[in-house]
């Protein structure tokens, strides 16, 4: 996903949270053959595990 949502400072990509999860509370990101689960919390708040 190459999205942007709104403008990012300091020309860093910016995505949001909530796109990535779609319509669910978590998604799943790969870093070097590693999958790590982002989760959005009831509260509103990022966890990322490994």
């Amino acid at each position: 996903m190459t999205g942007d949502s709104g403008q990012a400072s300091d020309d860093k990509p910016r995505y949001s949270a909530r796109e990535l999860t779609g319509s669910g509370q978590t998604a799943e990101i790969v870093l070097d053959g590693q999958i790590y689960t982002l989760r959005i919390t009831r509260s509103g708040k990022l966890i990322l595990t490994k």
